[in-house]
C-alpha cells in the first residue's frame, strides 16, 4: 500500500533571493506591517518549521502569492492565501496505452524536472487495458512513487464514457485501487460493454460514476474524481451529458478539461505536424450535437470552444449555480522532437503493453504532444502536498491554468468590500447580507525567467467575466446563457514584476458568479456570442498556422457570490 506523504518540502536556498526577505525573517515586525508578498513569504518559511519556535502552520492572511515560488521547482508549490498551490497534469499516457511510447516512469521524471507536483496515469481503457493493462501498470506506478517522493503519483485511466467521448478517471492511492478501476473499466467502459442504445448508454456512463462514489462511500477508496477530456473535439458530449455525470455524483464528476492536451499540434509544418491545437480538426459526424456550431470543432486560443466561449456551455453550467471546474493537461502519447522510438518485439494484447521505447529515432516532428509540465498547467490550491490534499482542491474548484508558464502565481478572492481577512478562493461561495458591497482581487506574481521556449511570456490583459446565477434551466441540452459577459478589463504593466487589481461588484442583491482569465495579448477577437458579451477574447485557431507559444492564455475557476 502506498503512503500518502502529506508533508511539505521546502524551497532550495529559502533565505536567498528577494529583496524583501530580510523583514519577512525579522519577527520584530509583526505581520501587520508586511505587505503581502512578504507575509507570504513568512507564512512558507513558518511552514516549512524555518522560522519561529514550534511554528508549524502556514499563516497567511489577505490575498497574495508568495514570491518563493520558482520556475522548474515545483517541490511543494507556493503558498498563496494559506493555500499551498501545486501544479499537475491529470492526462498522461504511457505503454500500457494502445497509443503510448513511454515508460511511467519517464513521463513522471519528466514531469517533476518540469516543475510539476502531481501527475495521474491515464491509459486507454479497453479490453486489453480492462484485462491485464490495469493491473500491470500498477507496479511501474508503485515504483515510480518511490523513485520520485516529492512527486504525486495517482492511477488512473482514460475512460471511453458510454455514447461520449473519453474522461479521467483516478482514485487514491491504496490497496484497493487496482480493484475498484478494474471492475470500473469492465463494468462501465464504452469499449468494454455495448450497452446498446443511446439511452441506455447514457444511463450506463450515469451508473459507472454513482459506483466510483459508491467505493468512496464503503470506504473500498479513499477518494474517486471524473474529468470529461476535449469535451468539444468531436461535438458528441451533448449539454445534457454533462448535467446527467454531475447529477448523478456531484463528489466524483467535477469538471472538463478546459484546454486539451496535444498543443503541440498546431505547430506549422515542416516543424511541426500543422494540425490543430488539440487535434481539434475535425466536423459534424452523425453522432454529434446538431445543435453545435461548426466553429466549436476547434479550439480558442488554445482552449475549447465550451470554455472560451464567454456566455456558452461551461457558463450555462455555472449559471445554474453547479459548480463545475475546467482544468489543462498535456495528453502525452508521443512528444514532439523526441527521438525516442518504441522498442522491438512484444505483443500488446497479450502483454497488456509496448516493449520499452529505445533512444535512436529521427526528431518526432509530426507528433502533437508535449511531455507533462512543459507547456500546460493545471495549480490546485491545497492544504497539504499529500494526494487526498490535490483531489480536495480539485472537488471544490480551487484551481487555475496556464499555457507556456505564462504566470509564476495567482491569487483571486471574492471579499465584503474593504475586508482585509482574506475572503473566498477560487470555488468557494461568498455568503453575505443582501445589498452588502463586495470586491474581487486578483494578484499575480508575474513571469521573471524563460519558459521552456525559451522567451520569458508577458501578461497583457486580464479580463473579469461575471454571469448571473438563475437557477435549473428548462432544457438539459441548453449551452448558453444571456446573462454573462465580461465586465472589465484590466492592462498589465509588462515592467513589473507583480499585478494586482480591485473590481468593484458594488452592492450585490442578486446570486452571481465571477471568474477571471488573462492573455499575452498577441492573437484576440470579439467573442463566439458578440462584442458586447466579449470584446476581446481568443482568436479561432486556424489548423495548420496554429503555434502554440504566440498565444498564450491563463483561466481560473469561479467564485460564486450569494446574497441572502
Amino acid at each position: 500500500m502506498c503512503q500518502d506523504h502529506d508533508h511539505e518540502h521546502a524551497h532550495d536556498d529559502p533565505a536567498g533571493g528577494a529583496g524583501d526577505l530580510p523583514a519577512a525573517i525579522d519577527l520584530s515586525i509583526p505581520d501587520s506591517e508586511l505587505d503581502p508578498e512578504q507575509l507570504s513569504r513568512r507564512g512558507l518559511l513558518r511552514g516549512a518549521g524555518m522560522l519561529g519556535a514550534g511554528a508549524a502552520a502556514v499563516s497567511v492572511i489577505g490575498p497574495g502569492v508568495a514570491a518563493a515560488e520558482r520556475q522548474g521547482d515545483g517541490r511543494g508549490g507556493y503558498v498563496a492565501g494559506g493555500l499551498r498551490w501545486l501544479a499537475g497534469d491529470h492526462h498522461i499516457h504511457t505503454q500500457y496505452s494502445g497509443d503510448g511510447l513511454y515508460r511511467v516512469v519517464d513521463q513522471a521524471r519528466h514531469a517533476r524536472a518540469y516543475g510539476l507536483d502531481w501527475i495521474v496515469i491515464t491509459d486507454h481503457g479497453g479490453p486489453a487495458h480492462a484485462r491485464i493493462g490495469v493491473d500491470r501498470v500498477n507496479p511501474d506506478i508503485v515504483a515510480t512513487r518511490e523513485e520520485l517522493r516529492d512527486l504525486l503519483v495517482f492511477q488512473g485511466l482514460e475512460w471511453n464514457i458510454p455514447a461520449a467521448e473519453h474522461g479521467t478517471v483516478f482514485v487514491h492511492p491504496g490497496r484497493n485501487e487496482v480493484a475498484v478501476l478494474k471492475e470500473f473499466e469492465n463494468r462501465y467502459d464504452g469499449s468494454v460493454v455495448d450497452a446498446g442504445s443511446i439511452p441506455a448508454r447514457e444511463a450506463l456512463a450515469a451508473d459507472g460514476i454513482r459506483f466510483l462514489g459508491t467505493s468512496v462511500r464503503k470506504r473500498r477508496v479513499e477518494a474517486a474524481l471524473f474529468l470529461a477530456n476535449h469535451p468539444a473535439r468531436r461535438g458528441i458530449d451533448s449539454p445534457h451529458e454533462f448535467r446527467l455525470w454531475r447529477d448523478a455524483d456531484p463528489s466524483v464528476a467535477i469538471g472538463m478539461e478546459g484546454a486539451p492536451g496535444h498543443q503541440a499540434a498546431g505547430i506549422p509544418a515542416p516543424l511541426g505536424p500543422g494540425g490543430g491545437r488539440g487535434f481539434y480538426a475535425g466536423s459534424p459526424s452523425a453522432e454529434s450535437f446538431p445543435g453545435y456550431p461548426t466553429e466549436s470543432y476547434r479550439t480558442w486560443g488554445g482552449f475549447d470552444w465550451f470554455t472560451a466561449t464567454v456566455g456558452g456551455l461551461w457558463d450555462s453550467l455555472l449559471a445554474e449555480g453547479r459548480p463545475w471546474w475546467i482544468t489543462a493537461n498535456s495528453d502525452s502519447h508521443v512528444n514532439y522532437l523526441d527521438v525516442a522510438t518504441r522498442g522491438p518485439g512484444g505483443n500488446f494484447e497479450t502483454d497488456g503493453r509496448y516493449p520499452d521505447p529505445v533512444y535512436g529515432g529521427r526528431a518526432l516532428t509530426t507528433a502533437g504532444d508535449f511531455w507533462p509540465g512543459f507547456y500546460s498547467r493545471t495549480h490546485v490550491g491545497a492544504s497539504s502536498n499529500g494526494y487526498r490534499a490535490v483531489m480536495d482542491g480539485l472537488r471544490d474548484g480551487r484551481v487555475w491554468v496556464d499555457h507556456g508558464r505564462l504566470l509564476r502565481g495567482l491569487d483571486v478572492r471574492a471579499r465584503v468590500r474593504g475586508d482585509r481577512r482574506g475572503g473566498v478562493p477560487l470555488g468557494g461561495s461568498l455568503r453575505v447580507r443582501r445589498g452588502t458591497a463586495v470586491e474581487l482581487t486578483i494578484d499575480i506574481a508575474l513571469a521573471t525567467l524563460p519558459n521552456w521556449a525559451q522567451f520569458v511570456p508577458r501578461l497583457a490583459r486580464v479580463d473579469v467575466i461575471q454571469g448571473e446565477v438563475t437557477g435549473p434551466v428548462g432544457d438539459p441540452d441548453t449551452f448558453t446563457t444571456p446573462k454573462t459577459r465580461v465586465v472589465t478589463s484590466f492592462e498589465v504593466d509588462p515592467r513589473g514584476e507583480r499585478a494586482s487589481f480591485t473590481y468593484s461588484l458594488g452592492r450585490v442583491d442578486r446570486p452571481l458568479y465571477l471568474r477571471v482569465r488573462g492573455t499575452d495579448g498577441n492573437r484576440s477577437a470579439p467573442g463566439y456570442l458578440g462584442a458586447a458579451v466579449d470584446p476581446h477574447g481568443p482568436a479561432i485557431d486556424v489548423p495548420g498556422n496554429a503555434d502554440p507559444w504566440v498565444d498564450l492564455w491563463f483561466y481560473a475557476n469561479p467564485i460564486f457570490v450569494l446574497p441572502h
